[in-house]
């Protein structure tokens, strides 16, 4: 299923990484995993965030998705199921109204 996942990177851990110079490594391996449908970054509550569209296989798959970002940046991660226009549209015939 399609998902919207937020992401607000922990300043100093990813400064950290800036700083290094292995937080494009770690973008980047994060994409690769992903694949997401859509990735953005922006800065989100003063702090840097990405935005990605994602595929959720299963309810299992969350530690899977979640658990580096919060391991290893120390970030706010939020997951929404989503769907596009014709997902809603489907959802809202099923309504049978």
């Amino acid at each position: 299923m399609r998902a919207l996942l937020e992401v607000e990177l922990d300043t100093a851990a990813s400064n950290k990484l800036i700083s290094d110079g292995t937080m494009a490594e770690g973008i980047q391996r994060v994409l690769a995993q992903l694949k997401p449908e859509a990735a953005y970054f922006l800065n989100r509550n003063g702090s840097r965030g990405m935005v990605m569209v994602v595929d959720v296989p299963d309810e299992a798959s969350l530690p899977s998705i979640a658990e580096p970002f919060w391991a290893q940046l120390n970030a706010t991660v939020d997951l929404h199921i989503c769907m596009n226009a014709d997902e809603l549209m489907e959802g809202l015939k099923r309504l049978g109204r």
